[in-house]
């Protein structure tokens, strides 16, 4: 009689307190794979440091020929500086992994609307995207710059397309749809 009633109020406390965590455990962000996006670029160290200081174009890889600053400020870059893949289809809850192989800084800054960089000379024309507006001195623009050699994670896009471009390198740009 005694190992039931224990069992019963064992029963009668350890319930109430299952119920009460496992909402908490079943909420747990989503351990989707992350999907990876590439930023590349072919900066001439040569060329860029002189128009952009000292140190700003680290690109190691010099077998290669690199388009000049004037080229990217005529926006005619190389067309391997890119955001790889440019559109990306991923489920709600999946992360995206922003990986800068490049030789300079990029953001990877969602947009209203595709548009030119805080760069005026690198736009083509193109007006500022709002969201570029600023420049660094913003921290929604700040928060989203990549180094070279470093990541960024963006993680709680709701469903629908997002766009995504470099607001140093506007014409940079990624599509992601989350389904």
């Amino acid at each position: 009689m005694k190992f039931l009633t224990i069992r019963l109020l064992a029963t009668l406390l350890i319930a109430p307190l299952t119920l009460w965590f496992a909402p908490a455990a079943l909420a747990q962000e989503d351990t989707a794979t992350p999907v990876q996006i590439v930023a590349l670029d072919e900066c001439d160290p040569t060329t860029f440091n002189a128009a952009l200081g000292p140190e700003f174009c680290k690109n190691v890889a010099l077998a290669f020929a690199f388009p000049s600053f004037a080229e990217a400020a005529a926006r005619h870059p190389d067309p391997g500086w890119d955001f790889e893949p440019d559109r990306v289809t991923i489920t709600k809850g999946t992360p995206l992994v922003v990986v800068n192989q490049g030789g300079e800084p990029h953001t990877f800054t969602e947009v209203a609307k595709f548009g030119g960089g805080f760069i005026p000379p690198l736009n083509g024309g193109q007006a500022t995207a709002p969201e570029c507006a600023g420049g660094f001195k913003e921290v929604a623009v700040a928060r989203t710059r990549i180094l070279q050699g470093s990541q960024l994670q963006v993680t709680g896009l709701s469903r629908g397309e997002h766009l995504f471009e470099c607001c140093i390198h506007p014409w940079m740009r990624v599509s992601v749809e989350v389904q």
